[in-house]
């Protein structure tokens, strides 16, 4: 038996009540754009009812740079253009390593490389009120929704190699506010797709949710095996990441959130 180190998901590790509605929109906005209205300060001090916080542009788009927006507007000439540019600095890579990118192997590595990154990193195209657009209905429900065991692939922010795992997601509708199963999947994937940390990755679905359907709470929990931690650094294959993001009922009552960690424990149908 593999003997994994897990770093154990923290109920208050990011305690946030979504009141005042500067705040709730500034935090917001940091989740899903990476930006905060004090550079060097975390968003928690910046945007404390004790601050007076600034609003913070919101598209939804620009995270963690507006560059964001430039690669969505790609014509047909630009996007080959970047990834020509992708191609040139990968070659030069591969001189760097001591490879020889002229040789048949390598010949097409470089655009081949361009292209999967432009795939990995696809969720700078995508923005949250583009992906759920018509997917929010009305539904006499007042119970847990759970989507779980959600494959997640991303690239680390650091070293740009990959983490992959598991989300599990859910919420509890407020008012019959619910939004379609697959767009909980596809929130997860947007995010995933772009240059991310666990901690980030996790806390911006979960806002994401709580923003758009305002529901009695949302739990999101994460976990994953980091390939900068296996194949680099420590080495540890076998070694897992857990992260979670509650806010709501769940945060608030230790019964509603048991109910949801033992359901997404649980195997089988």
């Amino acid at each position: 038996m593999t003997t994994s180190s897990i770093i154990e998901p923290k109920v208050a590790s990011d305690h946030v009540q979504l009141v005042h509605p500067a705040v709730k929109q500034a935090l917001v906005s940091h989740a899903l754009t990476g930006h905060s209205s004090a550079p060097g300060r975390s968003y928690l001090q910046a945007e404390s009812p004790r601050h007076n916080p600034s609003p913070i542009d919101f598209d939804g788009l620009s995270f963690p740079s507006i560059g964001a927006r430039e690669r969505r507007e790609d014509t047909e000439e630009s996007r080959a253009a970047r990834i020509e540019k992708i191609s040139g600095a990968v070659r030069t890579i591969l001189e760097c390593i001591g490879e020889d990118p002229n040789r048949e192997g390598l010949l097409k590595t470089p655009e081949r490389y361009a292209k999967a990154l432009m795939f990995f990193s696809k969720g700078y195209e995508e923005s949250v009120t583009h992906l759920m657009n018509k997917a929010l209905f009305q539904e006499d429900h007042d119970e847990m929704v759970i989507v779980k065991n959600i494959d997640v692939f991303s690239l680390c922010e650091h070293h740009m190699v990959p983490f992959t795992g598991k989300i599990h997601i859910g919420y509890i509708p407020k008012n019959g506010k619910v939004v379609g199963l697959s767009k909980i999947a596809r929130l997860a994937e947007m995010f995933s797709r772009r240059l991310q940390v666990q901690e980030r990755l996790t806390k911006q679905v979960a806002m994401a949710l709580q923003e758009l359907l305002d529901p009695q709470g949302v739990a999101v929990v994460m976990e994953a095996s980091h390939f900068c931690m296996v194949m680099r650094g420590v080495q540890k294959p076998g070694s897992q990441t857990i992260t979670s993001s509650m806010f709501g009922v769940f945060r608030d009552q230790s019964k509603t959130r048991e109910e949801f960690l033992s359901l997404i424990r649980r195997s089988g149908i």
